[in-house]
């Protein structure tokens, strides 16, 4: 986990995911892409204080509504993001809406963000290819795909999609 992030040391298990000492086996899987960019699966309203507490400065959802159940839903998790003054974005990705513009305005998001941003979506896994993509200008494929390698994501299927981009 990144030094800037505030976790207890008693909420991170041996895997490095951050257990929430509230909620008896419940846990945020939150994965480290790089120094300020985490994702995860879903996240709870309930989790937003601890998120807050451990520095997160900018959440993404990238989960559409039609997804979850209202308790997840994008406004649920932006009320109590505004309440715990974090910025919040909804930019729900699907196969449709993965395009040249979401993955800009993503790579903005992260951009202008004060601090550390964690995204979220089912798994994590859209979220860390909408921040690949939106890396392809500007890393090199092998460290795009090794620093999502690191967080348990395997995307060396985008390594033709991400050199082809790097060279725009």
């Amino acid at each position: 986990m990144d030094s800037n992030l505030k976790f207890n040391a008693h909420c991170i298990n041996s895997a490095g995911q951050l257990i929430n000492p509230r909620i008896p086996f419940v846990f945020m899987d939150i994965r480290q892409i790089t120094p300020s960019y985490f994702v995860s699966p879903q996240i709870d309203a309930a989790e937003i204080a601890e998120l807050k507490e451990a520095g997160i400065a900018t959440i993404i959802c990238n989960r559409p509504d039609s997804e979850v159940t209202q308790d997840f839903q994008a406004e649920t998790i932006r009320a109590a993001a505004v309440a715990a003054n974090i910025v919040f974005v909804n930019l729900p990705i699907t196969h449709q809406t993965l395009n040249a513009e979401n993955v800009r305005l993503h790579a903005n998001e992260i951009d202008k963000s004060a601090g550390p941003v964690l995204a979220y979506c089912a798994s994590g896994t859209r979220s860390t290819i909408i921040w690949a993509l939106g890396q392809a200008e500007r890393r090199q494929a092998d460290d795009i795909i090794i620093a999502a390698q690191s967080a348990g994501y395997d995307l060396e299927y985008l390594r033709a999609t991400l050199n082809a981009l790097s060279k725009k």
